[in-house]
């Protein structure tokens, strides 16, 4: 039984390691589509006096991205519009805001010769914020700009393509004013789970 399950270990490994890798040289250039879960951290700051509320969405994402140096590559997040609800006070129904994260990093692609490459990287988010609703007024909220943080991990299923799945940081906050009057900061600052699918050209 011993001879038998180390057999099937090793033959596990190589498997595993006759997957193509996903390499990336200099020059190279990588599109990602997939979809993202953005969710705001649990205490969003005080609009109005009152404990404000984010709540989460899910939408698809995309991402470029071009090797400037062989592991090393310069990165543009794009995605849908995500769309929030904002509470106040745990039950006032402050309105809603659309919002879209364009974020440009830069990544460093650890190399390790096998089917799965991990990846961290750092950069700078603009986000911007439209299409605010309120019932309480007129709403606005201003556009932000933060830096980013994040860390991922590709599968190569190919030696063109890989599954992707990441996570990212943004440092969102925001001023918020209700018929031109301002009400406080939204800080927003969420985490952005993505899983997509990334093809090298």
């Amino acid at each position: 039984m011993t001879k038998k399950l180390a057999a099937l270990t090793l033959s596990t490994a190589l498997v595993a390691l006759a997957v193509p890798a996903f390499a990336q040289s200099q020059g190279d250039w990588t599109l990602g589509i997939g979809v993202g879960y953005l969710d705001p951290k649990s205490d969003n700051g005080t609009l109005a006096g009152l404990n404000a509320e984010i709540d989460a969405d899910t939408r698809p994402i995309f991402t470029a991205e071009y090797f400037i140096r062989d592991n090393l590559g310069i990165e543009l997040l794009a995605a849908t519009p995500f769309s929030h609800d904002i509470t106040l006070g745990g039950s006032t129904d402050a309105g809603s805001v659309k919002h879209l994260p364009p974020t440009l990093s830069l990544n460093y692609h650890i190399p390790t010769n096998t089917a799965w490459k991990p990846y961290v990287g750092a950069g700078l988010n603009y986000t911007i914020f439209f299409d605010e609703q309120s019932s309480l007024g007129d709403l606005k909220v201003d556009n932000s700009f933060g830096v980013s943080l994040q860390a991922g991990l590709d599968y190569a299923i190919t030696d063109k393509g890989a599954v992707r799945l990441n996570v990212r940081w943004f440092d969102i906050d925001s001023d918020v004013t209700l018929d031109g009057a301002n009400i406080g900061t939204a800080e927003i600052d969420p985490w952005l789970i993505g899983l997509s699918y990334v093809h090298r050209f």
